[in-house]
């Protein structure tokens, strides 16, 4: 027999990032100290605009990297 299963918990609550984030992070800190604008240019090279398909941001893999290694995680997939 089918039927409708209702949830009693069906308010949705949006939180952004920075609502999440205390203001005193040491993330927030590395954020505003470092300009990771320098990676475009460095990667620029290796990426082509006309080939193939759409590419993560090569800033966003560096910090991916960099938060990798500053809280000891193993595997990227865990980042």
């Amino acid at each position: 027999m089918f039927y409708k299963e209702t949830h009693p918990n069906d308010e949705i609550i949006l939180n952004t990032l920075s609502e999440l984030v205390p203001k005193d992070h040491l993330l927030r800190k590395i954020d505003k100290s470092i300009d990771f604008n320098f990676i475009y240019e460095i990667t620029s090279p290796y990426y082509s605009h006309t080939n193939g398909r759409n590419s993560l941001d090569p800033v966003v893999l560096f910090k991916l990297v960099f938060l990798k290694d500053i809280y000891g995680i193993k595997s990227m997939r865990e980042t």
